[in-house]
């Protein structure tokens, strides 16, 4: 299919071709009616014509637009024209996660653990929705130049509610590589699968390679379900013991001996990255100086005893003139002073009166 040539739904035309899968080829395209860039899969033919897959196709696309979140490509229409079930989604620059390993090869732990964050909390969200991706790899995590990382294809999501436990499959769901025991057993998914796939993509960032390779899918089915991975530090040593721990946890084959949910496993990832590394203890030879004895120090005289009975305040000096009782005694002085007066009047008037 010419890329320049297809005009779907006459609004959207397919610039460019940017990969293939299993189901669908996807092209970035241009929203004719809007003006802008968009990414469109375009299922294959004999997928398109299947009457029951492209009702269930319709359901999952309706259910994958209903999830909003910075971490998750937005699916923005769906539709059929010319035999073909196609869906639009928000155009992401950049490269895939799988792209990027075979560029780099091994990841830090600095490196690995933002990324896988922001995966856990992009799908995280969609268990909370009812919804599990079935298919988490690192070629379906897009990475845009500012490391800013959303999870796309959620065609085979499927609500949680219509999983019934019992539930078997003939159609193995996911990547080989990289879908879990219960998976590769023919099991519906749950969001422990999720969290198991995510747990195979953090082994890969940090080592380099995946926990199970095989030359078939069945193979790599058995592996999934019986054998245990090599220990990450066995092949990074700069890993630290807890985050191998975390590591083995997410890859239990029993889904309830792993983080139930993609957001338990990034509140753990945060909570180890927020921890400082313990410093490395460089031992050197002693110096003259820290071998030496400490000098001796003189003992400090001892202090003088302070008596613990309380001081009265010493007695008031005799020599201090109390000017209260002084002005009170000339007040009382001139008090009887001027009554002299009055009574030598008194004698000289009864006198004069005889």
């Amino acid at each position: 299919m010419p890329a320049d040539a297809i005009l779907l739904n006459n609004r959207y035309q397919l610039d460019r071709h940017l990969g293939s899968g299993g189901m669908a080829m996807v092209y970035r395209a241009t929203d004719l009616m809007l003006e802008r860039p968009v990414a469109i899969k375009v299922l294959r033919a004999d997928f398109s014509q299947a009457p029951a897959f492209r009702e269930r196709f319709r359901q999952e696309a309706k259910a994958a637009a209903n999830l909003s979140h910075p971490n998750i490509v937005t699916v923005h229409d769906f539709g059929l024209d010319q035999g073909r079930l196609f869906i639009v989604m928000e155009y992401v620059p950049g490269s895939t996660l799988k792209e990027q390993i075979g560029q780099r090869g091994r990841f830090t732990s600095e490196q690995a653990i933002p990324l896988m964050v922001q995966a856990c909390a992009g799908i995280g969200y969609a268990h909370r929705a009812g919804l599990v991706h079935c298919d988490v790899k690192p070629q379906n995590l897009l990475v845009t130049p500012d490391k800013r990382l959303k999870v796309t294809d959620f065609g085979i999501a499927r609500a949680l509610a219509s999983i019934q436990p019992d539930e078997r499959s003939e159609v193995v769901w996911g990547s080989p590589q990289y879908f879990s025991p219960e998976q590769a057993a023919g099991h519906a998914p749950s969001p422990a699968s999720d969290v198991y796939s995510l747990g195979v993509i953090l082994y890969e960032l940090v080592t380099g390679q995946l926990p199970f390779t095989a030359q078939s899918a069945e193979e790599l089915a058995r592996l999934h379900r019986e054998a245990e991975p090599v220990p990450p530090r066995q092949l990074n040593p700069a890993l630290s013991p807890e985050l191998e721990r975390i590591i083995l946890k997410v890859l239990s084959k029993e889904p309830s001996a792993r983080y139930r949910t993609a957001d338990q496993l990034g509140r753990v990832l945060i909570t180890f990255a927020g921890r400082p590394s313990p410093a490395p203890i460089v031992r050197t030879a002693p110096s003259p100086a820290e071998t030496a004895p400490p000098p001796v120090k003189p003992k400090p005289a001892p202090a003088p005893r302070v008596s613990a009975t309380p001081v009265s305040p010493p007695p008031r000096a005799s020599a201090e003139i109390d000017w209260i009782t002084t002005g009170l005694g000339l007040g009382a002085l001139l008090a009887v002073g001027g009554l002299v007066p009055f009574w030598l009047w008194v004698y000289y008037t009864i006198n004069s009166l005889r």
